[in-house]
């Protein structure tokens, strides 16, 4: 008897079986964790199943099991209707949800709401590492991610009604510093889905366009004592899966459910399958649509503007979709790297229920390594969504009175770039514009207000983003304001916009007015192309300088600089030093400010360079520039500092005054 039972072990069993029959090993009570992001890696057959079980309609097992489910999830899953995790949105199937995203769920929002079901909304990349926590069977997750927002103990500890009694979260202190510890739980279930598994079980993900969190919920399930099961496209045989293509070795796999349906696995919930978004090959660019012109288009393209060679950059989803379209018009995507939170890496992030998935990538990571490189500082500029902001300068984007969003990756991102620019309109409801002879005319004013005196839910925190000294923008299509330590300050207006009546008059609040208060850039409000690369393609600083030893002159070329940086105003100081602080004398100097421009932020830390610098190394200086407007700024600025304001029309006038005597 003894030998017969060893003898039966030993044997290697086909993990192979039906949906139906997978889900009967779903209990009451269980905590599962599904993987997905909208549409993208959802086992929705698996969830079609475990419904199917709950409503009778299997007849192997009674109605109404499983029940009292905990449901664990990092990206919103489902299309905002009837798919994803919209399949267990039935009083009595649930008993709590730990989510990231509520948006695309609203049969679990209603319940949530009407205070059915226990709820929180944690941040996305907090929760994609709790599941990696929970895998390695580590007690919590120690993060300052959340802080100040309403995932802070003190401002609601992420809990959605008031049911939800349970603290997930709570404030330590590390070392003099503030954090937020998570706890972790064992996860009975993990939910997951590939595109091809052998009978053992090994699963590879060649054909899906994410590959998510896949493995760390699979190990968390297995290293809780309980069960994987894994919804595929096709079966291999035994041994002829390529190792290297193996995400979810078998060793964590218990199930594997071959999809009864093409619809059951989709690629996404916009396209059945885009080989682009495998990365089998490789899109034109010129396969990307431009925009018509819109108030969606204005704000894209000010937000465009934030953009710089050679950075990594984030972009979110709704209002943000639009930054990577008009890069890709503009042809500037190849100078850049635009990320999505779930793991692409380059390319162009899609929108619409393709959403996180993305054409002519450079690579895929799991999502949880996304967020390590995000949460550490990796991200140089994230363009995010604007719902709602208030005079501190915080954000809504998760919640507004019965209608449930969730923060999704937001905190994370926002807290953790390194530049945050936030898109939306200035008005919600109805808004209505129009362009002419490149002005802004509001047409219908929106039927809310979205800068009011206090947000309704904290999804960013200004004063804490304010306290780090971050950069942070809030764009609209009429006007542009920024972040400081008192709140927002507006800098920018667009042109044919009147401050009064279609700004102040439009806010439940007044916002700081800078005194350098300047005109969004006309070429927003023009059909042609910006010419946005040619910007981003000027001049390195080092080429920008050339002293003329036998005239003792030096000419500096900022025609077409943009300064958005400190950083890049000391390295101006360090070259002056660079080229002429070892001469033992003074030099004379022209400079070119044709097409120059400086950004709000870093003007007065500029100008202050720029007293510096004359007092030290310049006998004289002459300046010079086209823009009538650019010589009235700088001699405004020069003249605040006690600098001779020599400001001329062009390079040969510059030259004749530049030994003039003051």
């Amino acid at each position: 008897m003894s030998n017969q039972v060893v003898s039966n072990n030993n044997a290697r069993r086909d993990k192979v079986v039906s949906a139906a029959e997978a889900v009967r090993l779903i209990h009451d009570g269980d905590t599962i964790v599904t993987c997905g992001f909208v549409g993208i890696g959802f086992a929705e057959n698996l969830a079609v199943a475990i419904e199917k079980r709950f409503l009778g309609e299997d007849p192997l097992s009674p109605a109404g099991s499983p029940r009292d489910l905990t449901l664990v999830y990092a990206a919103g899953q489902g299309d905002g209707k009837e798919r994803g995790l919209n399949h267990f949105g039935h009083e009595g199937m649930v008993k709590r949800v730990i989510g990231g995203h509520w948006g695309l769920v609203p049969k679990l929002q209603k319940l949530a709401i009407a205070d059915k079901i226990e709820a929180y909304n944690l941040p996305q990349g907090v929760i994609a590492h709790l599941i990696r926590d929970i895998a390695g069977k580590k007690p919590c997750q120690i993060s300052r991610v959340g802080l100040g927002t309403f995932v802070d103990p003190r401002f609601g500890g992420g809990k959605i009604n008031k049911i939800t009694t349970e603290d997930l979260v709570k404030v330590v202190e590390v070392d003099g510093k503030e954090y937020l510890q998570y706890k972790t739980f064992p996860i009975n279930v993990a939910l997951i889905r590939g595109t091809t598994a052998d009978p053992d079980g090994n699963i590879t993900m060649e054909k899906e366009a994410l590959t998510l969190e896949v493995l760390s919920a699979a190990t968390a399930a297995h290293n809780s004592g309980g069960i994987v099961i894994a919804q595929v496209e096709r079966v291999a045989e035994r041994g002829s899966l390529n190792p290297r293509q193996v995400k979810v070795p078998g060793i964590l796999v218990d199930c594997v459910v071959v999809a009864e349906k093409p619809e059951y696995h989709m690629q996404t919930f916009g396209e059945q399958f885009s080989p682009a978004f495998a990365g089998e090959i490789r899109v034109p660019m010129s396969a990307i649509q431009p925009m018509e012109m819109s108030e969606r288009k204005i704000i894209a393209r000010r937000a465009a503007f934030e953009l710089m060679a050679n950075s990594v950059v984030n972009l979110g989803i709704g209002m943000p979709e639009g930054v990577a379209i008009v890069a890709a018009e503009e042809g500037v995507t190849d100078l850049m790297t635009l990320t999505a939170e779930p793991g692409v890496i380059g390319g162009v992030p899609a929108g619409g229920m393709s959403f996180g998935a993305g054409t002519n990538t450079a690579s895929i990571i799991d999502q949880p390594y996304q967020f390590d490189f995000y949460d550490g500082g990796g991200l140089d500029l994230t363009v995010l969504g604007l719902a709602q902001a208030d005079k501190e300068g915080n954000l809504n984007v998760s919640k507004f009175g019965p209608r449930l969003a969730g923060a999704g990756g937001f905190i994370n991102i926002s807290q953790n770039a390194k530049k945050v620019v936030f898109v939306g309109t200035f008005t919600a409801g109805d808004l209505e514009i129009m362009v002419e002879d490149s002005k802004l005319r509001i047409v219908k004013e929106g039927g809310s207000k979205k800068f009011i005196d206090e947000v309704e839910h904290r999804t960013f925190s200004g004063p804490v983003a304010a306290d780090n000294n971050m950069n942070v923008l809030y764009v609209t299509e009429r006007c542009v304001f920024r972040l400081v330590k008192a709140g927002i300050e507006l800098i920018e207006i667009a042109p044919g916009i009147d401050l009064e009546k279609d700004i102040l008059a439009q806010m439940t609040f007044k916002p700081l007015i800078s005194p350098n208060l300047s005109e969004m850039d006309a070429r927003i409000f023009r059909d042609d192309k910006m010419g946005l690369r040619q910007d981003i393609l000027t001049l390195p600083l080092e080429q920008r300088f050339n002293y003329d030893a036998d005239q003792n002159i030096l000419f500096l070329n900022f025609e077409g600089l943009h300064l958005r940086k400190v950083e890049q105003v000391e390295r101006i100081r360090a070259l002056v030093k660079e080229k002429v602080g070892g001469l033992g004398k003074k030099v004379f100097t022209v400079v070119n400010y044709d097409n120059f421009h400086v950004d709000v932020d870093v003007a007065e830390p500029y100008f202050d360079m720029v007293r510096d610098v004359v007092k030290t190394y310049y006998e004289s200086v002459t300046r010079y520039t086209t823009s009538a407007f650019m010589r009235a700024r700088l001699g405004d600025a020069l003249k605040h500092r006690e600098v001779a304001p020599h400001i001329y029309e062009n390079a040969n006038v510059a030259m004749a005054h530049l030994k003039d005597k003051d």
